[in-house]
């Protein structure tokens, strides 16, 4: 077997495949090449990973595509192409993972499907990520974020009663499924290397990936009877909780939900009569009386600066944060003590600051980031160093389209 590309970290020695696109399956790949797996990134020549074309761009350059890209090798393969499939099967034979979240189907007709890739390596471990899963009826359906957020019923609870369902403002269901799909792969990991040394396969959806950490919404319905509907910033275990409006035109997050942090923000806002008021003198009451408490704390932010609220409110240790832009970020003294900006040397746009690897661990920082590859950029290297075909190989894949 060829030498791994080995950058160091916890999970050096790792050799993954990635196959997908966009964000659900990349970002699986993207965190486990964070702390040191080797990702060889398999893109459709000419147009890759449509990422790539996917804004906000510096000069040609997606910065998209930069933030989820990085670390890892880009190798250019059709996989519609027979040539490509064969490629794509001599690879599997050297590597612990494969990440994919193609419609099901797609897999098996091109002759990649589990069973034909497990026969060729017993020791593969593929990740199957899709909107609704490889089974049950809507298994075929076509579905991004926003469609699996829909069916989770996630954004029926998320916004005002008296408007449509909003988005979060960042692709959640891809986050979550990218999140469970790395988790998932170091547990079959484990169980591989524990145990019979044999691999599997990962059935992972985007819709059950958001439904998951819908806590107790249906679990609710179905002994209760009660339906999570849209409530804007109220929350059913917090009273009082708002976005806060201050004086100058800031908002300022805060949740009070445990008698204790009551009785500070009680402290924090001048009003200990509050703490002794019977409508608020248990959480529940005040859950009860949430529009009463929520308004005399609406009007003591109104009052004051979002400089002077925080500041009462962190004397008294009540949890808040001012809502932060982009420029708050960059700025705030806390995210530079974390180090939770990393920047890294890009060959094309100089300067690249992005999030950070996380988490962090005691036995030391993770390897360093390399910036995402240009298209097909290690194709050669990988084909040849791997699988060892000659140059005169490598071109006559390409010249039928197959590289």
């Amino acid at each position: 077997m060829a030498v791994r590309q080995d950058r160091g970290g916890p999970l050096a020695g790792i050799r993954v495949i990635e196959l997908g696109s966009m964000i659900a399956g990349p970002v699986a790949a993207t965190l486990l090449g964070d702390f040191g797996a080797e990702v060889i990134k398999i893109e459709p020549p000419v147009v890759g990973d449509p990422i790539r074309h996917s804004g906000p761009f510096v000069g040609e350059e997606s910065l998209y595509w930069n933030v989820e890209g990085r670390s890892k090798r880009s190798v250019t393969l059709d996989l519609r192409r027979p040539e490509g499939q064969e490629v794509l099967r001599s690879l599997v034979e050297h590597a612990d993972i494969l990440i994919e979240n193609f419609r099901p189907g797609t897999m098996e007709r091109w002759g990649l499907d589990y069973p034909r890739l497990h026969a060729r390596n017993p020791r593969l471990i593929m990740l199957s990520t899709s909107g609704f899963g490889q089974t049950g009826p809507n298994a075929k359906r076509p579905a991004y974020d926003r469609v699996s957020l829909a069916y989770a019923g996630f954004l029926n609870m998320t916004g005002y009663p008296d408007r449509a369902p909003v988005r979060p403002g960042t692709a959640l269901a891809d986050y979550q499924a990218a999140l469970l799909g790395a988790f998932s792969l170091m547990v079959a990991l484990y169980h591989r290397d524990r145990g019979d040394g044999v691999g599997q396969q990962i059935d992972l959806s985007l819709f059950e990936a958001v439904f998951r950490f819908t806590d107790v919404m249906i679990t609710a319905y179905d002994k209760l009877g009660t339906s999570r509907n849209r409530s804007g910033n109220r929350h059913f275990a917090a009273a009082p909780g708002d976005h806060y409006l201050t004086g100058d035109d800031k908002y300022v997050a805060m949740t009070v939900a445990a008698n204790n942090v009551f009785k500070r923000l009680c402290e924090a806002i001048g009003r200990l009569d509050l703490a002794d008021d019977e409508r608020f003198s248990s959480h529940i009451k005040r859950v009860e009386n949430f529009d009463a408490i929520n308004a005399v704390v609406t009007d003591w932010f109104l009052s004051r600066s979002a400089r002077e609220a925080t500041a009462a409110l962190e004397e008294f240790g009540v949890p808040h944060s001012l809502i932060f832009t982009p420029a708050d970020i960059m700025e705030d003294p806390h995210y530079a003590a974390r180090g939770a900006i990393a920047e890294i040397d890009h060959p094309v746009i100089g300067k690249l600051r992005l999030p950070a690897i996380q988490p962090h661990f005691s036995s030391g920082p993770p390897p360093a980031m390399r910036p995402a590859p240009s298209l097909g950029a290690d194709t050669d290297a990988v084909l040849g160093d791997l699988l060892g075909m000659s140059a005169e190989t490598i071109a006559s894949l390409r010249a039928c389209g197959a590289a």
